[in-house]
């Protein structure tokens, strides 16, 4: 029976994974974008990329619960920037939030949805 709930326990766990391909639709300061992330959660690290005009892009957060916070740095138009994901998991497949340009203290709101 322990067995039985441990393999339970072990496959709710990787289903709630955030492991994966992630498009994030963006609109921070009148403009509207789409990235495409992929991401890899361990435990309640996450780790990735995520693709801008400029590259791929590192990123590195964490997970608790259902809340999600990630961050990437990046070089644009205006010089380097900070880019910082503050979430909640809606689903497996949804991830709502607040993105802020640090450096330009430029807020907005994302969307991420799974890439099946």
């Amino acid at each position: 029976m322990l067995a039985l709930l441990f393999f339970i326990a072990i496959s709710a766990s990787a289903q709630d994974s955030l492991s994966g391909k992630w498009q994030i639709q963006r609109s921070a300061a009148g403009r509207e974008s789409t990235q495409q992330c992929t991401l890899s959660q361990k435990e309640n690290a996450l780790t990735g990329e995520c693709s801008t005009d400029r590259g791929a892009i590192r990123i590195s957060g964490k997970v608790d619960g259902k809340n999600v916070t990630w961050t990437y740095k990046s070089d644009s138009e205006g010089g380097a920037v900070t880019v910082v994901y503050n979430g909640a998991i809606e689903s497996a497949s949804k991830i709502t939030g607040t993105v802020l340009a640090v450096e330009f203290s430029v807020e907005g709101d994302f969307t991420a949805t799974r890439i099946k």
